[in-house]
């Protein structure tokens, strides 16, 4: 099983001093990978139902820092030395293939592929409106993004044409060190996410990761697969976690489930020196080998 740590650029993550200090940290200790989160505004007053809260509204004020999710990655790589750098998730409809394929590349090189590309279709209807993006073709968009996105990361000048996106041949480097490219893992906890992961993506990550969830989940991907004629055991499986034992962790194992992803265990600099080594110790060397 891996382990990683999510929403590390956000809230008291998003200050350099605490942001190193975990990134370090959780490097020298053995954690495998961190993930970072995105919106690019928070329309005030928002009215969209987050997915992942029974109060239906995102943790925190709506004022609260949320970093680009590229650039702490970039930072991130340049102080640490094996843990993996993946977004969770990069709001794909929202930001044009050509940049997004351009950045991953980008961060592969720099990080030495380490780059995770974590995408979503996003949920919040008013920050699609900001942008003037429609909130309804956010699905479509996506998946035509991949393609194109993966298009970019071939060898060699590619052309392009979707319904929404379109480029004659292009040169796009550097490409991706990881090859065909950077894995590109499909976020979300609904039918959709799991038929989306199943058709377009090297793996799956519903961050609501609770068994009555994910169970039903796993199956429709694999329905999915079926479909598609593409083999379920090619696609990865990542989900969010809470509190974690040894028992429970056997139990994701169980069911196919390859990294479990959950939140760092401090906010500050000396509790996450003080906390990341002791869960590391709990979870990671007791399940390694």
């Amino acid at each position: 099983m891996k382990f990683g740590l999510m929403f590390v650029n956000s809230g008291p993550f998003s200050v350099p001093e605490t942001f190193d200090t975990l990134d370090r940290t959780a490097d020298e200790v053995g954690f495998e990978s961190l993930w970072t989160v995105e919106h690019v505004v928070i329309p005030v007053g928002y009215e969209s139902e987050y997915p992942y809260s029974p109060t239906g509204k995102i943790p925190g004020e709506e004022n609260a820092p949320i970093p680009d999710p590229l650039l702490p990655l970039a930072y991130a790589a340049a102080i640490t030395k094996q843990i993996r750098l993946g977004t969770g998730i990069l709001i794909l409809p929202q930001r044009h293939p050509t940049y997004v394929a351009k950045a991953y590349a980008t961060l592969d090189v720099l990080s030495r592929g380490r780059a995770l590309a974590g995408i979503g279709i996003g949920w919040l209807r008013e920050e699609f409106d900001s942008l003037g993006i429609p909130f309804r073709e956010r699905a479509a968009r996506t998946e035509e993004a991949v393609r194109g996105i993966r298009s970019l990361w071939a060898p060699g000048a590619q052309s392009f044409e979707g319904q929404f996106y379109r480029w004659p041949a292009v040169e796009s480097n550097p490409k991706p060190v990881q090859k065909p490219g950077v894995p590109i893992i499909v976020g979300g906890h609904v039918e959709g996410a799991a038929r989306r992961a199943a058709r377009i993506g090297d793996g799956f990550f519903p961050a609501r990761g609770d068994m009555k969830t994910l169970v039903p989940l796993l199956e429709t991907l694999r329905d999915e697969c079926g479909k598609t004629g593409r083999n379920p055991d090619e696609i990865e499986i990542s989900t969010g976690a809470g509190p974690l034992d040894l028992d429970t962790v056997r139990r994701y194992e169980d069911l196919g489930v390859s990294r479990l992803v959950m939140a760092p265990p401090a906010f500050d600099s000396e509790g996450l020196k003080a906390a990341l080594p002791k869960l590391a110790e709990a979870l990671i060397q007791k399940t390694s080998g």
